[in-house]
């Protein structure tokens, strides 16, 4: 994001999110940008969902600073790697936001959906990129009857459009994954999507009604 405007925008200040920040960049695990975790929060000011589900929770990032954008927001997300989820557990209680945030270690293409609230205002896909096809399949019913999907890291840092300079078998594989998983999301007439290049690309889906 342009320097100048990421200034201008406000994020939650909290010391736990400048904690789980320079853990983050020290031990190399994803997080979501400023300018993609702005694009959510605006989102979750026009929505003003009860519920939001993400699919992917790393070490709790993204639901830490939505709890704390939203104070009456109720979060349920799913991690499926231990090491992430206790990291996110400890983060999240260091927040005094156990009561808002649920977090569950599992395999969210294995988990057990009667588990999970009835339905959700807001479901945010950000895990495994060759799955998303899967998970939006398997979590679209989920969602409340005028709510969104949003998922992440659509453009892949540029590789989407430029699969061609690719020289790893399995970074292009997996780009492919991507691109087609786009071009899914795009064509399904179930869902009205926009795309955005914001952050590394977003997209916003709303169940078309009929």
């Amino acid at each position: 994001m342009n320097k100048y405007i990421a200034q201008l925008n406000s994020l939650p200040t909290h010391k736990v999110i400048k904690a789980m920040r320079k853990y983050a960049e020290t031990n190399k695990i994803p997080i979501i940008n400023d300018e993609g975790l702005t694009m959510i929060l605006l989102l979750v000011d026009l929505v003003k969902p009860k519920r939001f589900l993400e699919i992917g929770t790393a070490i709790g990032y993204c639901v830490v600073n939505l709890a704390l954008f939203n104070s009456e927001i109720i979060i349920d997300t799913i991690e499926k790697n231990p090491a992430l989820y206790q990291q996110a557990l400890d983060y999240i209680e260091m927040a005094n936001l156990s009561e808002r945030i649920n977090v569950y270690c599992a395999d969210a293409l294995d988990f057990d959906l009667n588990l999970l609230t009835d339905k959700y205002d807001i479901i945010f896909i950000d895990a495994a990129k060759a799955q998303y096809i899967n998970y939006f399949e398997l979590y679209k019913n989920k969602l409340v009857s005028n709510g969104i999907i949003i998922t992440d890291n659509l453009l892949f840092h540029g590789l989407v459009v430029n699969i061609n300079n690719i020289e790893s078998k399995d970074l292009r594989h997996l780009t492919e994954k991507i691109k087609k998983f786009n071009q899914w999301l795009a064509k399904n007439k179930e869902f009205q999507t926009r795309f955005f290049a914001v952050g590394d690309g977003i997209a916003v889906s709303q169940k078309v009604i009929k």
